[in-house]
């Protein structure tokens, strides 16, 4: 086992090597596959004979491993068991022993644990943790309070359910009583060692995790841990929401300390306990507003406390939203004070923000931006004063608006030298004339009818944008994100004059104005009115179109190293959004865009760095795609194939899924050519195992899979790849999370090749089935087989029919198909509800009850029940299309990124009819095609009408037929 241990340590330290890491990588998940491999990364992570930074490396590398490996879609583990049970024996223990950095990974790997353990198939846990606290040892709590903190705030977002409750009582019957024991013993740990820093430091450390532990134990209901202690618990809080010891005080003014997150967090958990609970906490928030008061009139302007002050900030702002709390703020001279001491100060641009506008651009747009998560002191104040205008909305207009003017006034008097005054007098106009907040789409969408939102552009700021020269650029930022933040109340008409002084100020040679122009040129594209017409029409920004993406892409490209091509992904989503409304006026400009995208994939795929950035870029390819292929399908499959080629040899897995998806959408885009030859190469080596095996790649495989099939059906067919294929189908099967994926597949090969081709797999196609059917039956796996079942029954133009689908049933297993169509096919059709699958369902049965010899001689009741379950598809309506025409807005900030899978919003499949022969009319065709039927077979179908159908089926039927 040592030497095994040392070449694993070896390899973890190449993973660190520039150089030679993406070997390591690669060696490092072969490695996995071995029996064992997990507890040798713990045997590193653990032990002190190796360097630090190899043992970080094997406790990341352990904490991947988990997150792959730990559990399959269905929860069953994919470990050995004996594996499971060290690592849920030995991982607590560990992390009280190591290193802080180390601990945080090990933290996230039980967190992964627990999220499909905890608490059945790990009831053990707390009473683990529980019985590693120590009250005199800060460094051993730390480790086990990060492992609760880790498992416990999952509970934050989750809905109200039985079970969630269930799993939080669990934890508080036993860890209730030791935290608050734990508690009290720090507070007394921290008065003995307030000399000693390096105690003290570790004492806060804790102190930090367990104010964030009273949030997560009290997130989802009051704990009668609280409940039964209120008053020592309010004691312990305020106590530290104060405390101040020269030890604590961090030597940057940029970084804040542990005292200030401690602070911080003690101020989050007491604006949950107003918010949710003031019934029990309400007795004590005046001591806290008074604290947050005097923690705002005297705390220093320094970075360092901005997280302290947008945190005291919330908390003011929740209790303004409590009547009884409000009335504090009711006259004139308390919101002078107010907004003189608290408000201003924090509005205010302050010489930081300065410094990061020039020095880090992107990070002050992204700290900036409306709907950011980040805590600024401008954004708390903002949503302060809103809070409380929305109490006393007129008495906060009048005296904001007096502040307001007086620094336009002091702006007048010298523009050159009072610059900041206008910035601040535009944020305080703003925060009195916004109600709510901003959405992602529209902006602000409801505003003061104190104040007007036009007037106050058209004689502040309309100027700033028309200016060339003298203005610090701080203000032109202030005049365009006013437009975005009220783009919703602004009229078409006002847009119509304003847009293009947006679009000139994408050539601004300032990082900060040209991004704000770009995000706010993009939004106003986005935008629809009430009746879904766009605000900007596309023939407004067609003839820019050329000029406006050649601008773009240079901006984005003007530093050629990729992390700052893909820095920026305003400037990235801009391109995306101009390409979606321009639609097919971009093939004129199909070479530049082309060169463009591909010039940027080539520098990013080097090293992704920035996921937003590179959804937007893949977004705008397919974008491009989508508009532009079909006029120049060959190009586009040539142009593109090399750089897409060169992701999947450098194996850049976050690229792949998008990759498939534009390799897919390319083929799609031109569906009756052949298979050019460089698809036919891809063939194999998609077909390979390890290319199955990140699941955010599954999706996009079988699209493009399902879109190679039908051009490349006879090439498939030569190199006997049908196998291959269908053994994916079988490997997608065995799981729910991948079994329609499955289908997916197998109905592209069934759609593409003669009942001939596949008839020797049938059989053991529809056995797999069955024992899936069988042992695990899901809702969508049963829909997703009678979906199936019609698509196959319907195919005659292929050789395929029901009768064809009952004989490879019936070798399964003999009289098989009885059953399945009974209790399966007939009552399930019904619940299909999207309108294509109805269709293939009728379509399926008319041909049954029209050709089927089955169904005519064996299944003699049979026709008569198909006959009915087609009425009923008929008579009761399918659910209405929606418009596959618009690219739906996705909120890009809600998507989880990385290993899973992103769907590209511009090429989403779009539903194709497999049966255009049928017409609208679906019952006219149905009547016309049995007609037809019964006079080919000597009036066989009339015959059985009459002699198989009740009185009610036989009349509506007839009523198709003689239509």
């Amino acid at each position: 086992m040592a030497a095994n241990l040392g070449a694993v340590a070896q390899l973890l330290e190449a993973s660190l090597d520039p150089r030679q890491n993406k070997q390591a990588e690669l060696t490092l998940r072969q490695e996995e596959k071995k029996p064992g491999f997990s507890l040798s990364l713990l045997q590193i992570t653990a032990s002190a004979d190796y360097p630090y930074n190899t043992r970080l490396a094997s406790a990341l590398c352990f904490k991947n491993l988990i997150r792959r490996n730990w559990v399959d879609e269905d929860g069953n583990y994919k470990l050995p068991q004996d594996e499971v049970i060290t690592i849920k024996r030995e991982l607590i223990n560990l992390m009280t022993n190591v290193p802080g950095g180390i601990q945080t990974q090990l933290g996230e790997a039980a967190s992964v644990i627990a999220d499909s353990d905890f608490w059945e198939r790990w009831d053990t846990l707390v009473a683990d943790l529980v019985s590693r606290l120590d009250p005199k040892n800060p460094a051993a709590n730390i480790g086990v309070l990060t492992v609760a903190h880790s498992i416990f705030r999952r509970w934050r977002p989750l809905f109200r359910s039985d079970e969630l409750f269930t799993e939080i009582l669990h934890v508080l019957s036993t860890f209730s009583t030791p935290y608050l024991a734990l508690f009290e013993g720090l507070d007394a740990f921290i008065e003995e060692n307030k000399n000693d820093k390096e105690k003290l430091t570790q004492a806060f450390t804790q102190l930090n995790l367990m104010v964030k532990l009273m949030y997560d134990l009290n997130c989802q209901d009051l704990s009668p841990m609280v409940e039964d202690n209120v008053q020592s618990i309010a004691n312990l809080l305020l106590k530290y929401l104060v405390y101040d010891n020269q030890l604590l005080h961090t030597d940057d003014d940029t970084e804040s300390g542990v005292l200030e997150f401690v602070r911080a967090g003690i101020f989050e958990v007491s604006t949950l306990f107003v918010q949710k609970y003031s019934d029990v906490f309400g007795p004590h928030v005046d001591q806290f507003v008074a604290n947050s008061w005097n923690l705002l009139t005297t705390v220093g302007q320094e970075t360092k406390y901005d997280i302290l002050v947008s945190k005291a900030l919330q908390f003011l702002t929740s209790t303004t939203g409590i009547p009884e709390h409000a009335k504090l703020f009711e006259n004139e001279s308390t919101l002078s004070q107010v907004i003189e001491k608290v408000v201003l100060p924090n509005i205010a641009l302050r010489e930081s923000d300065e410094e990061l506008f020039e020095d880090e651009p992107i990070e002050f747009i992204r700290r900036d931006l409306e709907g950011s998560d980040s805590d600024t002191r401008r954004r708390a104040a903002t949503d302060f004063v809103r809070q409380l205008s929305t109490k006393f909305e007129e008495l906060v207009t009048k005296t904001v608006l007096q502040y307001t003017n007086h620094y336009l006034a002091e702006y007048s008097k010298d523009p050159a030298s009072n610059w900041k005054s206008k910035d601040t007098a535009t944020y305080l106009f703003s925060a009195i004339a916004a109600k709510g907040a901003a959405t992602a789409t529209h902006g602000i969408t409801s505003i003061s009818k104190h104040v007007d939102i036009a007037n106050f552009f058209q004689n502040n700021l309309a100027s700033d944008l028309v200016n060339e020269s003298g203005l610090h650029p701080i203000l032109k930022v202030d005049a365009i994100k006013y437009l975005y933040l009220f783009r919703g109340i602004i009229t078409p008409a006002q847009w119509q004059e304003v847009f293009p002084m947006l679009v000139k100020h994408l050539g601004s040679s300032n990082y900060v104005v040209y991004t704000y122009a770009a995000i706010a040129v993009e939004r106003v594209l986005a935008f629809h009115d009430a009746n879904g017409q766009p605000i900007v029409s596309a023939a407004n920004i067609t003839p820019l179109a050329k000029d406006l993406l050649q601008h773009l892409f240079q901006l984005v490209e003007k530093d050629p190293s990729p992390p700052k091509v893909q820095e920026n992904e305003f400037l990235m989503k801009c391109v995306m959004r101009v390409l979606i409304v321009i639609k097919e006026a971009v093939v004129p400009h199909t070479d530049t865009v082309l060169e463009h995208l591909i010039k940027i994939t080539r520098i990013i795929s080097a090293n992704p760095s920035n996921p937003r950035f590179y959804y937007y870029h893949f977004e705008s390819m397919g974008a491009f795609i989508r508009f532009s292929a079909p006029a120049n399908p060959e190009k586009l499959e040539q142009a593109f194939y090399a750089p897409f080629a060169e992701v999947l040899q450098a194996d850049v897995q976050e690229f792949m899924p998008y990759v498939f998806q534009l390799f897919a959408a390319l083929l799609e885009a031109n569906p009756s050519a052949t298979l050019p030859e460089y698809y036919q190469n891809l063939i194999a080596p998609i077909l390979m195992p390890v290319m199955w095996e990140s699941k955010g790649n599954i999706p996009a495989l079988v699209r493009l899979l399902s879109a190679i099939i039908p051009r490349g059906a006879q090439f498939i067919l030569q190199n006997n790849q049908i196998e291959p294929i269908l053994g994916i189908f079988q490997k997608l099967l065995s799981t729910k999370a991948n079994e329609s994926h499955g289908f997916d597949l197998l109905e592209a090969v069934v759609g593409s090749f003669p009942s001939s081709a596949l008839e020797q797999y049938f059989t053991p196609i529809i056995q797999v089935i069955m024992t899936r059917l069988q042992n695990s039956k899901t809702e969508n796996l049963q829909l997703r087989f009678v979906r199936f079942y019609h698509f196959v029954s319907a195919r005659d133009d292929q050789g395929y029919s029901a009768d064809f689908f009952i004989q490879v049933t019936d070798k399964v297993q003999s009289e098989l198909f009885t059953p399945v169509y009974l209790n399966i096919i007939l009552p399930e059709s019904q619940k299909l509800a999207r309108p294509l699958d109805r269709k293939t369902a009728v379509v399926s049965f008319t041909k049954t009850l029209a050709t089927s010899e089955a169904f005519a001689n064996r299944y003699k009741k049979g026709w008569g029940f198909t006959c009915e379950a087609l009425l009923k598809l008929l008579e009761l309506p399918p659910l209405p299309t929606t418009g596959d025409d618009i690219i739906a807005e996705h909120d890009v900030d809600d998507m989880a990124f990385g290993v899973g899978f992103t769907p590209l919003n511009t090429v989403r499949p779009r539903p194709k009819d497999p049966w255009p022969e049928t017409g609208p009319e679906l019952k006219a065709w149905v009547g016309k095609y049995l007609k037809e039927a019964d006079s080919k077979n000597g009036g066989r179908v009339s015959g059985f009408v009459q002699e198989r159908l009740s009185p009610e089926a036989q009349k509506v039927l007839v009523s198709y037929m003689t239509a």
